[in-house]
């Protein structure tokens, strides 16, 4: 299992970045939003891209579940445009509120 949110953000970030070229960052919210993996939580992510179509979201797929695979973790991912994610208002206003940044390296900010 993964030791930390960070370390998962972190792999997520470099898988993503040796696919595409359009990763803007990440935001990590709900339980896991306070760094640490809770066993029975899935960890959720809001990741913001330049584009988000049909093509991108079936690359997505096999990296999060490789990534579920090799940390034992659950994840939530919500691949988003900036213009997507502000539109949807409840989970944008819960990321707002409460979700962690992290940029395009997977690194906290």
């Amino acid at each position: 299992m993964a030791n930390s949110v960070d370390e998962v953000i972190f792999k997520l970030a470099k898988s993503f970045n040796q696919i595409f070229d359009d990763l803007k960052c990440m935001y990590v919210f709900g339980p896991s939003a306070d760094g640490k993996i809770h066993e029975d939580e899935d960890i959720e992510i809001v990741a913001l891209f330049d584009i988000v179509d049909r093509s991108k979201q079936a690359q997505i797929w096999p990296i999060i579940g490789k990534i579920e695979t090799d940390m034992d973790v659950c994840l939530d991912l919500y691949p988003y445009t900036e213009d997507d994610f502000k539109q949807d208002e409840d989970i944008y206003n819960e990321v707002m509120e409460e979700g962690i940044l992290y940029n395009n390296k997977g690194i906290k900010e």
